[in-house]
């Protein structure tokens, strides 16, 4: 930080940036936190990352406010942001290493020839390996969502008005639906 954390007992006043800077530092253990476990340090959380996140998507003029959390998987979760012109975006925030889902080192690809790897690169490697594949299947003609934007570990695409496979209860054209998956695959 180009500011100090904390202004010196010298001055009398505070500058904006230290009032900023004092404010940061009363919720910064909501970003960073204390590991004492082989080597002492700060580390950054899952909450400081989304932030860094945002803060760049925001900076790109890609996102421009956060709204409420539409799914939540054992991956990602998953909400509706909008951007500058009030279209609506999902945003995809990956998450991998939760608690029961900590096999996905030993099942995925993301790390290869690495022992070890924080949770955190992880995800990033996940983000923009999901938004590679969705624009090369955009771009192909595949109807999946337009990706916008991918930054850390969080991916911006379009907000499909649509509702989860899972949800499908009855099918009412089963033939219909089969030629056009073997069309679609073709």
């Amino acid at each position: 930080m180009p500011c100090p954390l904390f202004c010196s007992n010298k001055i009398k006043y505070y500058c904006l940036r230290c009032c900023l800077c004092l404010h940061l530092h009363s919720h910064l253990h909501l970003f960073i936190f204390w590991l004492n476990s082989g080597r002492n340090g700060y580390r950054l959380s899952t909450l400081g990352y989304d932030y860094l996140a945002l803060k760049t998507l925001s900076a790109r003029d890609v996102v421009a406010s956060v709204g409420s959390k539409i799914g939540v998987g054992k991956e990602s979760d998953i909400y509706i942001v909008s951007g500058p012109n009030e279209e609506q975006y999902a945003l995809k925030l990956h998450r991998l290493g939760r608690t029961s889902f900590r096999n996905i080192k030993n099942k995925r690809d993301y790390h290869r020839h690495r022992h070890t790897a924080s949770w955190l690169y992880l995800s990033r490697l996940s983000a923009v390996k999901e938004y590679v594949f969705m624009k090369a299947l955009s771009d192909h003609g595949f109807p999946v969502p337009m990706p916008i934007d991918v930054n850390r570990h969080a991916v911006v695409m379009e907000l499909l008005d649509s509702f989860p496979l899972c949800q499908v209860k009855e099918v009412q054209d089963v033939p219909k639906v089969q030629t056009k998956k073997i069309i679609m695959m073709l």
